[in-house]
């Protein structure tokens, strides 16, 4: 089964894969300034999420997987690859797993490993408190849209646009519970730490100054073990940063892909 997913546009194709509280609507800002730009922009819905058939057994084998199928189906040799929090993640994977599909990769936000912790403290057992902390509002009978006006205040920076934030908050609460659960799980298990060096394409990070959640100091970090890779952090802006601060991460993303065209 093909991941649905919405285009705009023609060129060369940005396939843009979300976070685990998204869906294709999380890249609408950007879908419009591609476009606009040149480029054919794709953003999936990741399975499980929107229109797109759950997948069994939920891991980022079978997320990559899809992913090359969407790119397939696309009738593209290769794309840029734009993940943004656990969409990083999955782009990590296809870029590990079929590099020559991929001739650009732009990571937000996200990190090359979960819960791997330097303090001494089981790495497994800081995932399963972090998942019991994500799942307890809805064990205790909270809808999505009840988890998402909790969650996503406390995920952006002071600079976020009131509007970026209410789209994240819609995005959120249309994950189904089961969904958003499976990948909770699938999320705890990722490590590609070893395969960054292997990377072998222009790669650019995006950090947000406030995020809590991939914070920038691990995004740095990434960026030096990536041979051909550079990062930008845009200031007062948290963990949503394409829909908090839309004007300024489509200036950083357009540029990137303007000074690596001529390469590809």
């Amino acid at each position: 089964m093909i991941p649905r997913f919405t285009t705009l546009g023609s060129g060369p194709t940005v396939l843009m894969l979300h976070g685990i509280g998204g869906g294709h609507v999380a890249f609408a800002p950007q879908v419009e300034t591609l476009a606009a730009a040149g480029y054919r922009a794709v953003a999936w819905d990741m399975p499980g999420y929107g229109h797109s058939a759950p997948i069994e057994p939920y891991t980022f084998k079978g997320l990559a997987q899809s992913c090359i199928d969407l790119v397939d189906a696309l009738q593209c040799e290769h794309v840029v690859l734009l993940g943004h929090s656990m969409g990083g993640m999955v782009a990590q994977e296809v870029v590990a797993r079929r590099p020559e599909r991929v001739s650009r990769l732009v990571l937000c936000g996200t990190s090359a490993a979960f819960g791997k912790r330097t303090d001494g403290r089981s790495a497994d057992a800081w995932a399963q408190q972090f998942i019991a902390q994500r799942t307890a509002p809805l064990d205790a009978g909270q809808s999505m849209a009840e988890v998402a006006q909790r969650l996503v205040p406390q995920m952006v920076g002071p600079g976020s646009l009131p509007e970026g934030l209410r789209l994240a908050e819609h995005c959120m609460a249309g994950v189904p519970a089961a969904t958003y659960r499976r990948a909770l799980d699938c999320l705890v298990t990722f490590d590609r730490q070893a395969a960054l060096g292997d990377i072998r394409v222009p790669t650019l990070l995006i950090g947000g100054e406030f995020d809590r959640v991939a914070a920038p100091a691990v995004m740095k970090q990434m960026a030096e073990a990536i041979p051909d890779a550079r990062y930008a952090e845009l200031k007062g802006i948290g963990h949503l940063m394409n829909l908090e601060a839309p004007d300024d991460f489509d200036a950083l993303l357009l540029d990137f892909l303007a000074q690596t065209r001529a390469l590809h």
